[in-house]
């Protein structure tokens, strides 16, 4: 009878043992999982604003000078920079219009890069 109740205190210890290290490891894991995704994620809004500043400086420029030879072609500066603005104003409403697909697209592909196990 001394074995049998020597054997289970035995396994029960080697069961909390074994509980212990899984308990670590999933802590570890998980350690480990949260540093990979901020990295991701500020590597990803460190380029976004590195590539997006630059062009969108780029686009300043090319608007400006846009907006001078339009109105260098009409004769009148200011309805360049009007006709340049309009431009602007349309192309930002197509692109509130269709947010909900920009939207769609972003998670689309994002999504691998957070949730892949």
């Amino acid at each position: 009878m001394r074995n049998i109740f020597e054997s289970i205190n035995n396994t029960s210890d080697k069961a909390v043992d074994i509980g212990e290290k899984y308990l670590k490891d999933t802590q570890e894991y998980y350690k480990l999982k949260i540093f990979q995704q901020l990295t991701v994620s500020i590597s990803m809004v460190a380029k976004v604003l590195v590539i997006g500043g630059l062009l969108f400086i780029g686009l300043i420029f090319m608007a400006v000078a846009a907006a001078l030879a339009i109105g260098d072609w009409l004769d009148h500066v200011a309805l360049g920079y009007v006709i340049v603005s309009v431009l602007f104003f349309i192309v930002g409403a197509i692109i509130y219009y269709k947010r909900e697909f920009i939207s769609h697209k972003v998670i689309s592909k994002l999504s691998p890069k957070f949730f892949n196990s």
